[in-house]
């Protein structure tokens, strides 16, 4: 159950900061650079929920 909770909760924050994340980044390399920085602290929270249950 709480796994579920945090994918629920990662999946709000996704949809309440995608629309300005893509209206934000109109260029392509601009975009790319930003979606890997969010990719790597997604990867490291994901890390870290794991590790300490």
């Amino acid at each position: 159950m709480d796994k579920l909770l945090s994918v629920i909760f990662m999946i709000g924050v996704l949809l309440l900061v995608l629309p300005s994340f893509l209206q934000s980044n109109s260029q392509l390399k601009q975009f790319l650079k930003n979606l890997s920085i969010w990719i790597i602290i997604v990867l490291i929270i994901l890390m870290v929920v794991y590790l300490f249950k």
